[in-house]
């Protein structure tokens, strides 16, 4: 099949972490013999902050770490038409623009033989609901949630016809063990500022654990503010800036231990869901221990995939306990790696798409949103 994913860019992680999934996604599909497009705007954000923060070279590395995807970019007077006319599978995520959404939604309806799914892995139907309101979906086939709980809000809302839940997962033809490479540091962290969601989380759980352990830390993100980066230097932390997702598995593996600090909406209002990077730290091996969250979905086994510290305090005893004791790391990496590979591969993943695409492409068969419960997967 021809699949086509609308995105706010393929070839940019800056800031976008929908990047790190799709290209997993789009490399499982091309292996299994299918055709993957990726369509984004030339002026994306991410796009043009990744190249104002870094130049152009990111770009071109793209193109030689990721040589089988393909991706094109679009201007105002792209012929959306042509390109959807020859697709059998079209996937629109939630920071396409809003016209171009209803749009491709108008393609459908008056006529077009394309499966049509819209694809949501942000918090703004919580966080922005009245934006995520406006959204004409009425045409889409169905929805892609990154979670049950944001599931639950499209089906309340009465947002699509049909949603599923279809969660973020690991690429691990990129994230995978490398034993063979040097231990340099104790800790890292690798993740955004980003809007003021989690800044005092990353002081509780990161910034202050690290200073009384004294630990070898490294953080790698970007839009830190001034305030923040005077914390870090204060703390002894290294600050390394934006890095690639393809350079992310050998960071890991240049460190001892990481953490995972969720964004305040999902804490609050979205649980059960995750960011990226814990499943890509898991599959890399590397011990894990997070600030709360509820694993509502029951995700990982809690305590043995990674652990969870309640507070500051904990963070730090969690800290020295993994880093002082080898044989608790190895088994928490051992624990998270099986849960990866069991269930949490890009692989599976498009396991799922499959499936759910060829529902629709088989049967046409509707569903009536009232009385069935879509199945999360």
């Amino acid at each position: 099949m021809r699949f086509l994913f609308y995105t706010q860019s393929l070839v940019s992680d800056w800031n976008h972490g929908n990047a790190h999934f799709l290209r997993g996604v789009m490399r499982e599909l091309v292996r299994r013999g299918h055709q993957a497009t990726a369509l984004e705007p030339r002026d994306s954000w991410s796009r043009l902050n990744l190249i104002a923060d870094q130049g152009v070279a990111p770009i071109a590395a793209f193109r030689k770490q990721f040589p089988e995807l393909r991706a094109e970019s679009y201007e105002p007077d792209f012929d959306h038409e042509a390109a959807v006319g020859d697709a059998d599978v079209v996937v629109v995520h939630e920071w396409t623009e809003p016209t171009l959404i209803a749009r491709l939604g108008r393609l459908r309806r008056n006529g077009g033989r394309f499966t049509l799914a819209f694809h949501d892995t942000h918090h703004r139907a919580v966080s922005q609901r009245r934006e995520i309101a406006r959204l004409d979906l009425s045409d889409y086939d169905f929805v892609l949630a990154f979670g049950e709980a944001l599931r639950e809000r499209y089906l309340n809302a009465g947002w699509g016809k049909h949603v599923f839940t279809w969660h973020e997962s690991a690429d691990t033809s990129l994230f995978h063990p490398m034993p063979e490479v040097e231990k340099t540091g104790d800790l890292v962290w690798i993740g955004n500022w980003g809007d003021d969601e989690r800044s005092s989380e990353i002081a509780t759980f990161l910034i202050k654990p690290a200073r009384r352990l004294r630990l070898r830390t490294t953080v790698r993100g970007v839009r830190y503010p001034g305030s923040a980066l005077k914390a870090l230097k204060a703390a002894g932390i290294a600050y390394g800036g934006w890095i690639a997702n393809a350079a992310v598995p050998r960071a890991f593996a240049e460190h001892r231990a990481t953490v995972h600090i969720p964004r305040r909406p999902y804490v609050e209002a979205l649980p059960g869901i995750p960011t990226i990077r814990v499943f890509e730290a898991l599959a890399c091996g590397i011990p894990l221990i997070s600030a709360p969250w509820n694993d509502a979905e029951g995700l990982f086994r809690a305590g043995k995939d990674f652990l969870f510290a309640r507070n500051g305090s904990s963070m730090t005893r969690l800290l020295r306990q993994v880093l002082a004791d080898p044989a608790v790391a190895k088994e928490m990496t051992a624990s998270g790696l099986e849960t990866i590979r069991t269930r949490h591969t890009c692989a599976h993943r498009v396991d799922e798409l499959l499936d759910i695409v060829a529902s629709y492409r088989s049967t046409g068969a509707t569903r009536d949103l009232v009385t069935t419960k879509e199945v999360a997967l």
